[in-house]
């Protein structure tokens, strides 16, 4: 006998589409999507790699930043979250599976376009847990626009705040409070390397965090932090069912992966915990695709 986790085929290991088609408004809620994301509540399992680290993830309240924060209280760390107020019933869920792992957690309701909340969701963040020590910039913004003409200035203005504006905000305002040893991960998507026509907007956003991230490195290496990118492939959060994808898109949506379905956020979690323990000490500068077989270039 062994306690060894039993082999799983992966493709067979989540749901396959298709999907019902299930348009949300923005920013849209897990909890009302079918199938349901799995984000770790019920399957992930930490071992201790963030023993007492503390954590601010964005868009912590569902999705891939939900999967993070889970995982990151099950391995030990006190985590904020910051999500929009018209996530909150997303966000509660979080607050009390944090705090079931026995660590501290705080609730950041706010909005990233907004420079001043920015910055003070770090301030609160450092009260809150008593300091920093792994930046998650994961709230992103995007919405399918089936032609150029169709993508506004407002949309183009909210797309760029939300996902490169607030990126630089925040981490501006974090550094200081970061020693040596901190870990700074940001969300890109194989959108940077690979993007569809229908998301202009977005897509550039993504290429431009690779390069942030990148140049930030270079900085912060000479401080002992460590910075690193995530660039996901089709995963099944909520920014789907809002209007990232066409509704008759989320029917289908991951089915051109080669697994024949889409990601779910607890398969990236892991590559979060490790880009922010230790263990990736040696790792910076670098970005980690999780594509479902797609690669970045």
């Amino acid at each position: 006998m062994t306690d060894r986790p039993a082999m799983q085929d992966p493709r067979s290991q989540y749901p396959r589409p298709p999907f019902p088609r299930q348009p949300q408004p923005v920013p849209g809620l897990a909890a009302k999507m079918d199938p349901v994301p799995d984000h770790g509540e019920h399957s992930y399992q930490g071992s201790g790699k963030l023993l007492g680290r503390k954590a601010l993830v964005t868009g912590g309240d569902s999705g891939i930043g939900r999967a993070a924060a889970i995982a990151f209280a099950r391995e030990g760390a006190d985590v904020a979250i910051s999500y929009l107020g018209t996530e909150e019933t997303d966000a509660k869920e979080v607050i009390a599976l944090i705090e079931a792992a026995g660590r501290k957690a705080v609730a950041l309701p706010g909005d990233v376009t907004d420079e001043a909340w920015c910055r003070q969701m770090v301030a609160d963040t450092v009260s809150g847990l008593g300091g920093l020590d792994i930046l998650v910039i994961n709230a992103g913004h995007q919405q399918s626009r089936e032609s150029i003409d169709k993508v506004t200035s407002k949309d183009f203005d909210t797309t760029m705040k939300t996902n490169l504006y607030a990126m630089h905000w925040i981490t501006q305002e974090a550094v200081p409070h970061l020693a040596p040893g901190a870990a700074i991960i940001t969300t890109a998507s194989v959108q940077a390397y690979d993007p569809s026509g229908t998301l202009l907007d977005y897509a550039t956003t993504k290429a431009g965090i690779v390069a942030y991230t990148k140049a930030l490195s270079k900085q912060l290496l000479e401080k002992g932090i460590r910075a690193n990118v995530v660039a996901p492939g089709p995963f099944w959060t909520a920014l789907q069912a809002s209007g990232g994808q066409p509704p008759e898109k989320v029917e289908t949506f991951g089915e051109q992966s080669g697994f024949g379905r889409p990601g779910q956020p607890v398969e990236i979690a892991p590559v979060y915990v490790l880009l922010a323990s230790q263990e990736g000490s040696y790792i910076s500068g670098e970005v980690y695709g999780v594509t479902g077989g797609a690669g970045v270039a």
